[in-house]
């Protein structure tokens, strides 16, 4: 029997993958670049594969339109202009989440930080109100504060992605440990499916391409790529070529070439 959670899981995905872009960054950092207009983004890449974004409560209210592209919506936040930029507190509820039409939630928690009790605290209470209505949880899980010293360390990215998985996540993020053979062990200690964060921003195509189609080989389910995607020249070519590394499964040198080509012609 099909339940609202595995509908919900269809739309934010395809073929169980998923290639999403997380602007949830106003908050954060206010109207960065890429982000100045988030729905022209949107609207821009909606056609190119795009699964999912990951978005703020009232850039859902201020969609001028309705889009085919499954809708997360967040539900943590800090700013970079706090003295505490590290601790994310809740500013919705999946109760809000579901009247705006949303397909899944998300929430992110710092490990190593100082304040990781208080935010493992609002994890698990946004994983008890999901399974109460059914919704998808993505746990935005990553290594950083005080107490990490390294966070592509293939030990914490593994300890970090299990606490998501064991607090109830659908669906954990998190960093890429940068090889291959580690983050297939990261992946192969978490119970529920990984995507990988872009972290900061690529230097080349071949960078960002590459990472993705080693992730994928490693085992993991997909990518949420921020910057990486919407402070790119052309957004939707990027998700095209994504989109055929992780739902095609085409090989990377084969994406990279074509992806070129479809530049040179832009």
């Amino acid at each position: 029997m099909v339940s609202g959670r595995d509908i919900r899981l269809n739309r934010i995905t395809k073929k169980g993958k998923m290639v999403c872009i997380p602007m949830d960054h106003g908050i954060t950092n206010g109207p960065i670049k890429g982000l100045e207009h988030t729905s022209d983004l949107i609207y821009q890449c909606e056609d190119s594969g795009l699964t999912a974004v990951i978005i703020n409560k009232g850039i859902i209210k201020s969609l001028p339109k309705t889009t085919s592209i499954g809708l997360i919506t967040h539900l943590s936040a800090s700013t970079s202009l706090s003295p505490y930029p590290n601790k994310k507190v809740l500013i919705g509820n999946v109760a809000d989440a579901i009247r705006l039409g949303s397909d899944a939630v998300s929430v992110h928690i710092n490990i190593g930080a100082k304040e990781e009790p208080e935010m493992l605290e609002i994890l698990g209470m946004v994983s008890d109100e999901c399974d109460e209505w059914n919704v998808p949880l993505l746990a935005m899980m990553y290594p950083r504060g005080e107490n990490i010293k390294n966070p592509y360390d293939p030990e914490i990215v593994a300890h970090v992605t299990r606490i998501g998985a064991e607090a109830g996540a659908d669906i954990v993020k998190s960093v890429y440990t940068g090889d291959l053979d580690s983050f297939r062990t990261v992946v192969k200690r978490c119970p529920v499916p990984i995507v990988i964060a872009g972290g900061p921003k690529s230097k080349t195509d071949a960078d960002i391409l590459e990472m993705c189609s080693n992730a994928m080989e490693a085992g993991a389910r997909g990518v949420t790529f921020g910057r990486n995607i919407f402070q790119h020249d052309n957004p939707s070519s990027l998700v095209k070529a994504l989109y055929e590394i992780v739902i095609d499964k085409k090989n990377y040198s084969e994406v990279m070439k074509n992806f070129g080509q479809r530049k040179r012609k832009k």
